[in-house]
């Protein structure tokens, strides 16, 4: 998928997830102590790595060149994603995900700042 259209779909989910969350799923955030938290920590992740998709040149060639959307990608996906869940009541467990998807958003600025490192 082109990193811009999956920057644009991102970035369209997050707005749309955050107001819902603040307002049309208030309430039911409420029932739980940590689901505004998670709700909000998931929108911000999703928002910033939806922007940095967007915004980052791609430095040409190379193998990992393409890896950082690729890990941005899913690693948005996986992170914000069970955060969401949990927070609409899914089970906790869902939590021993949420770590691998924040490893793989981890992975893709370390993999940006490898591939770019001819640059310098």
């Amino acid at each position: 998928m082109n990193r811009h259209v999956l920057a644009g779909l991102l970035g369209a989910t997050a707005v749309a997830l955050g107001a819902f969350g603040a307002h049309g799923l208030k309430e039911r955030l409420a029932l739980l102590p940590d689901a505004p938290g998670w709700w909000q920590t998931a929108t911000f992740y999703l928002l910033i790595h939806a922007v940095a998709l967007g915004a980052i040149v791609l430095p040409p060639g190379g193998r990992l060149a393409s890896w950082p959307v690729h890990c941005w990608g899913w690693g948005s996906i996986i992170f914000s994603g069970t955060l969401y869940a949990m927070a609409l009541g899914a089970p906790r467990w869902l939590g021993a995900i949420t770590p691998l998807g924040g490893l793989l958003l981890i992975v893709g600025w370390v993999l940006l700042a490898w591939a770019g490192r001819k640059e310098s």
